[in-house]
């Protein structure tokens, strides 16, 4: 399994607190039998309301266009209990997201799929949206292991709890590869189960 330690790219600033998972992802597109195509869906209400050249969503905005790193603000990913609000962000190109807090099964869905979401002091998260906006083109470093974002003279302290940290930089966090690499010891439990075994 892949670890993650470190993740580099442009950035997309997104301001509000409690953006919930029924903005991120709206619940009509909760049907399908996979998450293929979800990217196209994210935000989909919130960007069909911001259609005025000056009102525009982030998301739309060109600058931002191939953001690898969600900055946000705080009690992000708040609502309901979707998978698909961060598999839809992950698959528009979402890699990383840094904000001031996040809601517990946005962050457990999010370490899931492999993309980390890290919290920094809202000092710090203003500061970084501020940057981004005037400079679109600047590389946002976050390293995981020193618990830091970086970008061009910007520095800030980040953090994620250890468990999950740690499950990034191992490699861990993938449980579903973890299970298929060692799934002769799936089946060897399975044949100790009775209940099982009968089958």
């Amino acid at each position: 399994m892949p670890a993650i330690s470190r993740i580099q790219g442009r950035a997309l600033p997104l301001r509000g607190d409690d953006i919930d998972t029924d903005r991120i992802m709206p619940a009509r597109f909760l049907v399908g039998v996979s998450f293929e195509g979800l990217e196209r869906h994210v935000f989909e209400d919130d960007r069909k309301a911001a259609v005025r050249p000056h009102n525009r969503h982030p998301f739309d905005v060109g600058q931002y266009q191939g953001a690898r790193i969600l900055v946000v603000n705080s009690n992000f990913g708040c609502g309901s209990s979707r998978e698909h609000a961060p598999q839809g962000l992950h698959r528009w190109g979402i890699d990383a997201v840094v904000g001031e807090s996040f809601a517990e099964i946005f962050f457990g869905n999010s370490v899931m799929i492999g993309m980390p979401c890290v919290t920094a002091a809202p000092p710090d998260v203003r500061a970084l949206m501020e940057l981004i906006e005037k400079r679109p083109a600047a590389e946002v470093v976050i390293d995981l292991v020193a618990g830091t974002c970086e970008v061009e003279e910007f520095r800030c302290a980040v953090s994620m709890p250890p468990n999950a940290r740690d499950a990034f930089t191992s490699g861990a966090w993938d449980t579903t590869g973890m299970l298929l690499d060692h799934y002769e010891q799936v089946d060897d439990a399975a044949a100790r189960l009775p209940y099982i075994a009968g089958f």
